[in-house]
C-alpha cells in the first residue's frame, strides 16, 4: 500500500508532557498509574513512540481530556 505524499512527512505530536507538568505529576507516578515503564512514557512524551490504543485511552482518562486533544499528527 502506497502512502500518499502529503502523509509522508507527518510527525507524531504528544501533549502528555505539558499536561503532566500542569498536573504536577512525576513521570514515575504517571507511568505506574498507566501500567507502563517510565522509559515508555518518556518516549511517548517526546513523540518518538506512539502509545497503544489502550494506553492512549488511559492517558486521556487520566487527564480528563479527549484523546484527539492529546495526540495528533502534523
Amino acid at each position: 500500500m502506497r502512502v500518499p505524499s502529503h502523509q509522508k512527512n507527518l510527525r507524531f505530536v504528544s501533549r502528555v508532557h505539558s499536561l503532566r507538568i500542569v498536573e504536577l505529576t512525576s513521570q514515575t507516578d504517571l507511568a505506574k498509574t498507566l501500567g507502563i515503564s517510565r522509559q515508555a512514557l518518556v518516549a511517548i512524551e517526546k513523540g518518538t513512540a506512539q502509545p497503544s490504543l489502550f494506553t492512549a485511552l488511559r492517558i486521556a482518562e487520566y487527564f480528563r481530556t479527549p484523546v484527539e486533544k492529546i495526540f495528533s499528527f502534523r
